[in-house]
């Protein structure tokens, strides 16, 4: 195995010279899979800047993404108190699950609680939701000064006033930047995931979390949309222009 110094060589290896791997991804915070490295794994990770893994069933390396080109693009690297399990926050370039999934952990175990009744433990391994996302970091809550006058007024409006100082002023722990800096092909493969999951929800996960996932939903929409130069008021023009033609449908 190759010779890993400074906080590397701190690592617990098991018996078998492995260490488990969480990769999640770090424009979401989903967590995306559990996989294991040993120490050429983990080299290589470094020196590629993207992951690298040791499978057990083949023994062998391989490479995240070099068939598939699902590739993973390291943002960080954690390690444990312990020293024995890794985090790997990434930008994904596709699926994470051989499935087509986004990640491995899209099964949820039956009569296990839903997140929303879960316990917040503001952990970093929690995916945001619309209403949280702007909690995350200190970055994601509306300028205390208020200069864009968002007091009092609802919800989507204080939401769009928080992106539009996002894209205007930049920070680097914001998520809404990661979206915009990352630009549109990625946005609208968080919004098609988004859309994915709203279905998933309506189909088998019960009405609060179809309600958290439209809340996703209508987030991403809000982000493409101030990306484009576009509002919500262009929405909101095009449906008073559908329901003006319908009210004079015979229809109606």
């Amino acid at each position: 195995m190759s010779n890993l110094e400074g906080p590397v060589a701190e690592i617990s290896w098991d018996e078998r010279g492995l260490v488990p791997v969480v990769v999640q991804d770090a424009l979401t915070n989903r967590v995306l899979m559990l996989a294991y490295m040993n120490a050429d794994a983990l080299a290589r990770t470094l020196q590629s800047g993207e992951t690298w893994f040791w499978s057990r069933s083949r023994r062998k390396l391989w490479h995240k993404g070099a068939t598939s080109g699902n590739t993973q693009r390291i943002v960080e690297l954690h390690y444990d108190c312990d020293g024995d399990t890794l985090l790997v926050r990434v930008n994904p370039r596709g699926p994470a699950c051989h499935t087509g999934q986004t990640s491995c952990f899209y099964r949820r175990l039956p009569g296990s609680p839903s997140v929303l009744s879960a316990p917040s433990t503001g952990s970093v391994l929690s995916a945001p939701s619309a209403e949280s996302v702007l909690s995350v970091s200190s970055a994601e809550s509306a300028p205390s000064a208020d200069p864009d006058g968002s007091a009092g007024k609802g919800v989507l409006d204080r939401l769009w006033s928080v992106i539009q100082n996002r894209k205007a002023n930049p920070k680097d722990d914001s998520y809404t930047c990661h979206l915009l800096s990352a630009g549109e092909p990625e946005m609208l493969k968080k919004l098609g995931e988004e859309a994915i999951e709203v279905i998933v929800a309506a189909q088998s996960e019960g009405d609060e979390r179809l309600v958290s996932e439209l809340a996703d939903l209508a987030y991403h929409a809000l982000v493409l949309l101030a990306a484009r130069e576009l509002s919500w008021t262009d929405v909101e023009e095009e449906l008073a222009r559908r329901f003006g033609q319908q009210t004079t449908s015979p229809l109606s």
